[in-house]
């Protein structure tokens, strides 16, 4: 640019080359599309989360995307997807694991999110309706309730309910070393409807009402062995404290686990909007999940039934003893009691 001055001449100025004009007909360079991102890279564009990570998906059939998940805790959006004339059979850390319907390739909420550069592949794995039929599933969900220090056990009328906790070492150990497979409530919703594989040798573990000695000897132990339970929380006292991400918290009601007029639980007493109403409550305390609850003393009956659906819970856990199979009734689910005095050996006996 020249500016003239009176230090300057025209001379001067005539001498700073002009400004480069495109030439007549010329048209201007356009300014560079940038790349698209892919699905991956715009899913990590929408957080700045170092332990963010995005979780893709392989296989025949596959066409679900990304989801993001966080590094250290559960993985908690796995999808289940379906394909005419095949049942799913689970995401693994590999093709081969996947081919093989591998156990310990087989990765579900039931453990921590791992990752590479903040990305991970899953790989899908499937059986035709005829595989998934033979196996014959028969899944148990262990039923405890509180715990004792006392080898010799607790005194009173409710001396079985308290499981030694040197047995409660016990059993996690077994199941964590005999590799059985930890299926999520998702999982077992869509087990039951015939939509999902679930091997034989699975199991899921649980506690019933969030006892002091839960928390206090029981929970130190579940993170110890890093085996997925559920704790069922009767929520009228709060959610309770997150002491390990192992354990999940599902609903025992929130003010239901009490006596009613006929001296049975409040939920074959109550109306079903009213048994709703408290569900509804109890979930959001708990996050607003509804998965599961478990039905206060076992008592159930059609209007349990009906409460719990409308509040939007699709399966419910008595007290009744068996095991999970295909088109089992999602609002009656069996259970298998673990009393005071079960070893290993008992406990072998009870889920293989």
């Amino acid at each position: 640019m020249c500016v003239l001055s009176a230090a300057l001449t025209l001379t001067a100025c005539a001498s700073e080359p002009p400004a480069a004009a495109p030439s007549r007909g010329e048209t201007p360079s356009p300014t560079p599309t940038p790349t698209p991102l892919t699905p991956v890279e715009a899913l990590l564009a929408t957080t700045a989360d170092p332990a963010a990570c995005a979780v893709s998906f392989a296989g025949d059939g596959i066409a679900d995307a990304p989801v993001l998940e966080t590094g250290g805790t559960l993985y908690a959006a796995l999808p289940i997807p379906q394909r005419e004339g095949a049942v799913f059979a689970g995401w693994y850390a590999t093709p081969d694991d996947a081919a093989a319907l591998a156990i310990p390739g087989r990765v579900n909420g039931s453990e921590l999110v791992t990752c590479t550069g903040r990305e991970r592949t899953l790989h899908a794995g499937w059986v035709t309706p005829e595989r998934n039929a033979a196996e014959g599933a028969r899944i148990p969900i262990l039923m405890y309730h509180q715990f004792t220090a006392k080898p010799e056990g607790e005194s009173g009328w409710l001396r079985g309910n308290y499981a030694y906790v040197g047995d409660w070492d016990a059993h996690l150990g077994y199941i964590a070393a005999q590799g059985f497979y930890l299926p999520t409530w998702l999982e077992l919703d869509a087990f039951i409807d015939g939509r999902l594989f679930l091997p034989d040798h699975s199991v899921i573990v649980t506690d019933d009402d969030g006892d002091p000695t839960w928390l206090e000897l029981a929970v130190p132990l579940v993170a110890k062995h890093a085996v997925m339970t559920t704790s069922f929380v009767i929520t009228d006292g709060g959610p309770g404290p997150d002491l390990t991400p192992y354990v999940l918290k599902r609903s025992h009601t929130g003010h239901l686990h009490t006596a009613g007029a006929n001296g049975k639980g409040q939920m074959i007493n109550l109306s079903p909007a009213e048994i709703a109403a408290d569900l509804e409550a109890s979930a959001a305390t708990l996050g607003g999940v509804k998965e599961v609850v478990a039905y206060p003393f076992g008592h159930y009956d059609e209007r349990t039934k009906q409460g719990t659906a409308q509040a939007g819970f699709s399966l419910g856990r008595t007290i009744e003893q068996g095991y999970v199979a295909i088109g089992q009734d999602k609002l009656a689910l069996p259970s298998v009691r673990v009393n005071y005095g079960m070893d290993v050996d008992d406990l072998r006996k009870l889920i293989g």
